[in-house]
Parts: structure tokens; sequence; C-alpha cells
């Protein structure tokens, strides 16, 4: 049976982490009890596969449609060549306490579990409490020597930079940056498709289960990029209605965030799926005959690289991430 292409929403994989909260509620999302800190929106990972809501595809996980319609409905660039799964992995984070100071490697390491990819990603600013902030790479000057000096000495946080942020603010984090997330802000976070991390420190905070989170030293010593990987920050204040800003540029992934005020056309190419956060207000995606769905806020879609085109309305701030 032939699917015509629509847009794809999912249920999301709620993730229970010692830093997580309710926050993610605010988007109208079910929550299971305890500290919720990931929602994994569109996911095809082994950790975390999403599940699709509504149309001919209910039910069925982003695996199944990867195996079902392949390169047709991902695009020409929409596969990891390395692992052959979504090359994408999209989550809402609640920081109600402050995440691991961690780093993530490349995809060349020697190191990476087998099957999984580098981890370079992006974050959005949601929300932010008044002065919160986040670790953003080493001080100037802190080479691997200087780093395993202060793990030694559990001084790791004198080497620290230290970012305020607010809402609307974007962040790209190439493989080898050293970064936290800290208590009191709500994040999008557009990345590679991987579950690897290496945790520098975490504060001796015991996890969920009551024993200390295990660090990886090593492994974050041999891949942290000391001379920097390339990493950018941008307030995006400026982006006006009916035009893309681009916020994050890698290899894996392109990222524009637009303002939607009334009719606005997107074009979905053959090569690559699109993927939209809706990250503020509420409106309508249309498409094909006439057909549409209501969007709103916390919202993840998937479009299909068939879709050819469709058009947003409302009063929205969207993010849109591509493959490159």
């Amino acid at each position: 049976m032939t699917i015509n292409p629509y847009p794809l929403k999912f249920k999301p994989e709620m993730k229970e982490r010692v830093w997580g909260g309710r926050a993610l509620e605010q988007f109208g999302l079910e929550l299971p009890e305890g500290p919720i800190g990931e929602g994994w929106m569109i996911g095809d990972h082994p950790n975390g596969t999403t599940t699709v809501l509504g149309g001919p595809l209910d039910g069925l996980g982003l695996d199944e449609i990867r195996e079902r319609y392949g390169r047709e409905w991902f695009g020409s660039k929409g596969f990891s060549e390395k692992n052959g799964r979504f090359p994408l992995l999209i989550k809402l984070l609640d920081c109600n306490d402050d995440l691991s100071v961690q780093v993530h490697p490349t995809d060349s390491y020697e190191g990476l579990p087998g099957g999984e990819l580098g981890k370079t990603e992006m974050w959005y600013i949601l929300d932010a409490k008044p002065g919160a902030k986040i670790i953003y790479g080493l001080k100037e000057g802190v080479d691997r020597d200087a780093l395993q000096r202060a793990i030694d000495e559990d001084r790791v946080m004198e080497t620290m930079q230290e970012v305020e942020v607010k809402a609307g603010d974007a962040f790209y984090i190439p493989a080898g940056t050293v970064h936290a997330l800290c208590a009191g802000v709500v994040v999008a976070e557009i990345q590679q498709n991987s579950d690897t991390t290496y945790r520098v420190y975490d504060y001796k905070r015991p996890g969920l289960d009551g024993q200390l989170r295990e660090l990886h030293v090593e492994d974050s010593l041999n891949v942290i990029a000391y001379e920097g990987a390339g990493a950018t920050r941008m307030s995006t204040d400026g982006a006006s209605p009916g035009s893309w800003l681009t916020i994050a540029e890698s290899p894996y992934f392109l990222v524009d965030k637009g303002i939607v005020r009334g009719p606005w056309e997107l074009a979905v190419s053959p090569e690559s799926f699109v993927i939209l956060v809706i990250a503020e207000g509420a409106g309508s995606i249309s498409w094909g005959d006439g057909r549409s769905q209501p969007v709103k806020a916390g919202e993840c879609f998937l479009l299909p690289a068939t879709l050819g085109s469709c058009t947003l309305d409302g009063e929205l701030t969207v993010l849109r991430s591509l493959v490159p």
C-alpha cells in the first residue's frame, strides 16, 4: 500500500535523570513520575526509539519507518553512513539541577562503543531563570596536563568557562567541547544520533540508585579539543518574521530559526527530511490537498523528503533542522 507523506509527530520517550524535574509538563507532555530530564522527541536509537502518533503510520517506530521507506522518506542525505540509522536525535531537556561536566567524542574516536557515532550537538534555550548559566568550554590556556592536575586536586570547576544564558540564545557544541547545562534552563537539543557521553566531573553527587555515577576521565582527556573545536554562540533576537536565521551549522545538521506571523510556505528538498521544533506559540501546519493539523510549543515534526512543501500559519517560533 502506498502511503502519502505527511508530517510525522512521535510519542516522546521520557528519561528520568538525577538532574531532571517537571518543567516539560508546561508543553502539555505526559510525564511519568520522578525527575524527568529528557524528552526524546524524535529518536531512532537502541536506548530510545519514538513511535508515530496519528495517520497511516500510527504506532510504527522511527526504526520501522527507516526500514520500510528508507531513502525515499529521509532523503538522499538522510542516513548515517556509519550505522544506517536516522542521523539526528531531537530532545527537550529540563535542567532542574546541574548536569555533569562532560564531553563527547568525534566519529573517529577509537574508544566509541560498537555502532555508536560521535556527538556534535546544538542547544536552543527555550526558557531560563534569571542568572541561569551553562559551562561552555575550558578557560584559556588549560591544556591536558593542567586539566589532569585540576581533576587530581579536586578543582575541576576552576578550569571551566561559565556563560550566563537567556531564552533565545543558541549554542553550537562540536564534539570535543567541554560543556554542561546548569540549573534553571529548558532547552531544545538537536544532535547527532548518539548516546555517548564522557563525564569529567559530577559534583560527587549520587545518582538515582544512590551510588556515585561513573566518571570517564581517561576518555574525556583523550577527546577534549584543548585548542577549541569551533564552538559558537549567538543571541537569536535578530530573527524576523518570514525569513530564516541560521543559528547552527555543522557537517551533520543545519539549524535555522524562523518567526511565523501568518501563512508561510516551507519547501522540503528530496535530499533531506526537515525537522520542525515548535519553540513558542500556536498555529497550524498544512500540506497536500488542504490537509492540516494544529501545532503548539513543545511539539516536534519530521517532514519526509517527499513531502514537497507545507505551510505554517499562526504565531510561532520554529526551529528548522535538516542534513546539509
